[in-house]
């Protein structure tokens, strides 16, 4: 590639590292590269065009060629880790096994030289990958000691590629969980939630369970849920609430997890609803359910009971029949908005034009074909009794045909 030429021309030694190289040996295509070279970030900024400064303070810089954006460190040897995060400084090396011997895993310290072919595997990381295990390098208990992260990033691994975690490295995860304390939201954020779109996702939330990550950054998930989150389909909403259905405050459990409050809100809503309704309910009944949840959460609602098993047969089928007939549902769809109603009544604005508008949603949801203008006034006259605030002497007679409908947008 134009990166690695450039810098071999230069007189440096450079290679693929980390992530790339694990894909390429796996038959996968990377999503990105990054290069490590004996080349200082300065000598690096000279020997290109454009180079953006990512990370210049640890060794880091971005170098853009034909449009592609590719990550260039220098060697490097850390020194040591001072707060379980990050290291108290950073050591520029001039050899490509001392920056490996850095790395987290025996799979990711890996280098190959794309030019000559050379692949330098100084911890035998094609050997764990042929084997499907994820190993530290070194120890495992100074590679955890030293980034609280790297025991999230394990089980990570474990689950989207489908691997095993070698004995002693899962054994140090255990031994390692007061420095994970340490470690921010965010970065525990993003592995958490490509470890849970992952098709075996129950098999790492298992292993979090084990090891006692999740009862660190997830104690309220319900743990007889774990299994059925792989038979849920892989939307983020739907397989968040498997895990906290029936959990009252799984609205702020996920604001805690630094997930957007939209995704908070919806599966808090859904949390809400352990259960479905039964399959003797009346047309009327499901849609007053309906109503009550938010019609656009039925199918996600749905999809975490049949995940669980716990959807009565036959009754998905039963209300998406209800709602392809597009019933009202909500106070917005009525045919009668606050001015027709006020109408009606002869009265302004007031609490009664509330409670004459809960009248008449009660009234649609019983009976769908009741949802005209004319048949919605007509309901107000009939029932003075249900407005004592608005006294029926006080209502005009209105001729059908004479009540304004709703407006249609």
């Amino acid at each position: 590639m134009d990166v690695v030429r450039g810098l071999h021309a230069a007189g440096f030694r450079a290679f693929l590292v980390g992530g790339c190289v694990r894909d390429l040996l796996r038959g996968k295509q990377p999503k990105d590269f990054d290069l490590a070279t004996s080349a200082k970030p300065e000598e690096v900024q000279k020997f290109f065009k454009k180079v953006i400064p990512t990370g210049i303070e640890h060794g880091t810089v971005t170098v853009v060629v034909n449009k592609a954006h590719v990550e260039v460190t220098t060697f490097r040897a850390e020194a040591e880790y001072v707060d379980g995060r990050r290291p108290s400084k950073v050591e520029f090396h001039e050899d490509i096994e001392a920056d490996l011997g850095r790395r987290d895993f025996t799979m990711n310290a890996i280098a190959w030289d794309p030019e000559s072919g050379v692949i330098v595997d100084p911890f035998d990381g094609q050997k764990d990958l042929a084997a499907r295990t994820i190993r530290a390098v070194r120890v495992p208990l100074e590679r955890f000691l030293e980034d609280g992260l790297r025991p999230m990033r394990a089980v990570r691994f474990a689950t989207v590629l489908e691997f095993a975690i070698e004995p002693e490295t899962e054994a140090a995860i255990t031994q390692t969980l007061h420095v994970f304390k340490k470690v921010a939201g965010e970065r525990i954020h993003q592995e958490f939630v490509k470890l849970l779109m992952a098709p075996a996702a129950s098999m790492g939330l298992e292993l979090l369970r084990r090891t006692g990550l999740l009862g660190e950054f997830f104690p309220e998930a319900r743990l007889e849920h774990l299994d059925a989150v792989s038979r849920a389909r892989p939307d983020e909403v739907v397989r968040l609430a498997v895990l906290l259905l029936g959990v009252p405050s799984a609205r702020d459990v996920l604001m805690r997890l630094k997930f957007p409050s939209r995704t908070a809100d919806e599966v808090g809503a859904l949390a809400q609803h352990p259960q479905l309704p039964s399959t003797r309910s009346s047309d009327a009944d499901l849609r007053r359910w309906l109503a009550r949840l938010d019609a656009s959460r039925a199918a996600p609602l749905f999809d975490v009971h049949e995940a669980l098993g716990t959807a009565p047969e036959g009754l998905r089928s039963r209300v998406e029949g209800l709602l392809s007939t597009l019933p009202p549902l909500t106070a917005r769809q009525l045919a009668l908005d606050g001015k027709g109603i006020m109408a009606a009544l002869g009265t302004g604005p007031s609490p009664v034009v509330g409670q004459a508008t809960r009248h008449l949603l009660e009234l649609v949801l019983e009976d769908p074909a009741k949802n005209t203008a004319e048949a919605l006034a007509a309901a107000l006259h009939r029932f003075p009794q249900a407005f004592p605030q608005a006294p029926a002497s006080k209502r005009p007679s209105v001729p059908p045909g004479t009540v304004p409908a709703r407006k249609k947008v």
